[in-house]
Parts: structure tokens; sequence; C-alpha cells
């Protein structure tokens, strides 16, 4: 049977068991594994590792529950700002877009910004411009709203309002889910080839013109045949400093690591040890797979060649 794999985040952050009912656990592990199913299939039918993670993200954009179109966050001015990258692992080609507002899938914007443009990313306007261009039609902003959302940027809102008036630093642990959510695929296909793909609707309650690490690859997103294709997921802030995503990729080159050691030391260490809290997805060209986190949970899965799909969501 030829060798492929795919695996996929649908963000990480503070998700506690204590606060995860058995139903809402089900919902995210449902949209979990539509996301895995829809990058397998393409897969399994000879399909390329890039068509494979595109779909994967979509799926998840298409799913309310996750920060990536449809229940993205927020920002300060009640808006939707998106950011989305996609690497192709072969070419070390790159298609990114970032604070895009009327764009019902950002991924499938970055794939064409990777193939119908000589540029690497583009954003806001110019983004947008260039979607109607390429004949997608924009939808309204409101179209990504949700009522949760809403309540986590009230939530924001409010402790940012009690925060000024008293002068002082609120814990912020209870809201860093709203904060840390992304949704990401990385995969190998039967040619051996691999790619990586990130969208995010970005930070509750961030600042107009805010861009993450999702679409600055090597950050957020990177893939070459190499060595690996990653996703980040997590304190953008960090993760952009600490350029998660190439790191990992390096160690393996330079210091010839394996998959799994470079994860660990850069996720558990050196980004950890910078402040950053989040994880990644990584894969190899075979197949190998490592998903470290060093929050309190992270939606994750993967899918195996042989039809094999575990779904996770905090620590094993």
């Amino acid at each position: 049977m030829p060798n492929f794999a795919i695996a996929i985040h649908g963000g990480a952050g503070t998700i506690l068991r204590a606060a995860m009912t058995a139903e809402k656990e089900q919902a995210y592990k449902n949209g979990l594994a539509a996301s895995l199913q829809a990058g397998y299939n393409i897969l399994k039918n000879g399909g390329t590792s890039m068509d494979a993670v595109q779909a994967a993200v979509m799926a998840m954009e298409n799913n309310p529950l996750f920060n990536a179109g449809v229940g993205a966050v927020f920002t300060h001015d009640a808006g939707h700002e998106q950011d989305a990258c996609i690497c192709d692992g072969k070419t070390k080609d790159v298609g990114a877009v970032a604070a895009v507002r009327h764009i019902a899938s950002p991924i499938t914007l970055a794939r064409l910004v990777l193939e119908k443009s000589p540029h690497v990313l583009f954003a806001g306007d110019g983004a947008e411009k260039f979607a109607i261009d390429n004949g997608i039609v924009l939808v309204e902003e409101s179209s990504f709203d949700t009522d949760e959302r809403r309540k986590q940027l009230e939530f924001a809102l409010a402790k940012e309002k009690k925060e000024a008036r008293e002068h002082t630093q609120l814990d912020h642990s209870d809201d860093q889910n709203a904060k840390m959510g992304t949704v990401g695929a990385v995969a190998v296909d039967v040619h051996g080839n691999i790619a990586a793909a990130t969208s995010t609707g970005g930070m509750t309650n961030k600042r107009h013109g805010r861009i993450g690490d999702t679409p600055l690859i090597g950050a957020g997103t990177y893939a070459d045949n190499n060595t690996c294709a990653v996703s980040a997921t997590g304190v953008g802030e960090y993760i952009m400093r600490a350029m998660v995503s190439y790191d990992i990729a390096a160690l393996m080159e330079y210091k010839n690591m394996s998959l799994t050691e470079a994860a660990e030391l850069v996720v558990m260490k050196k980004f950890k040890e910078l402040g950053g809290s989040g994880g990644v997805i990584a894969i190899d060209r075979n197949g190998n797979i490592a998903m470290p986190f060093n929050s309190a949970g992270m939606y994750r899965g993967f899918m195996l060649a042989d039809g094999t799909m575990k779904l996770r969501i905090f620590e094993e």
C-alpha cells in the first residue's frame, strides 16, 4: 500500500476537562474527523498533499466551532480579520493572505496567491482586490459571526475595561482559548511530497491590522520535502519571535534531529522558555507525525494510509 498520512489541529489553549461537556467534546471530535476525512479521501485517490491540506482546512473554516472562516473570533472593533497560508514542500512555493475581512475561505485565497501571483503575501484591501480579480465573490463580514464568539469579545472588552479602571493586569488564563484558536493541516502524499496549510481568525479583541504568525512563512507555517511540514497554533506573538516552524525544520537539517526530537525541543523548551504557549503538528516524507503542545490542550488528530484515525484534545 502506498504510504501517505495527514495530521490536523483545530487550535490550542486553555482547554480544560472540567469545562468540556461530553456533547461538546464529541462535537469537536466530529469536526476534526470530518476534516481528516476530507484530506484523507484526496490522498487515498492519489491526490496531492497540497489539495489534501487545503481540503482539510476548508472543512474547519466551514465549521463554526473553529476559529477560522465561520466562527472566526471578533476584533476589538467587532469585525473579523483573517489570515491564512499554504506551503508546498516540493517547490517551497508559498501563498498567504492577511487581515482579509470578506473572504469565505482564506486558505483558498492563499492557494490562489501561490498559483496566480508572483508574490507571496497579500494583505487587507489588496488581498481582496486580488480575490475579485481571480473570480472570488466577497461575502458579508457578518457571515462569520457566532453568538459564542461575540460573548468572548464582550468578556474580553469587559476585562480590558476593568483593567484600565483599576490600573492592574488581571488573570487571563480563563479566556486564552478564545485567543489561541487556529486551524491547520500537514500531509504527505503517495508521491512523497509534503505540504502545510494554516488558517485563523487571530485573537479575540485584537486591534485593527494586527497580523499573527499564521501567514508568515517559517513562523506559523512551513514545508520542505527535505525536512518536514509544520502548522503552528498558540500565541502568535511568541510563535513569530521563536520562528517555530522553521526552527523545527532547521534542527532536522543542520542537527540531524528526528522530527519528534526537533518538534519536542522547539515546543517544549525553546518556545516555552520564551514565554510561548501552544503547539504544532508536523510530518515528514516518511509519514512520521509529531504533535507536541505545552498548553492545557490542543484539538488534534491524524489519519494513516490504512485508515487508522486518532483524535485527541487533552494530554494522553
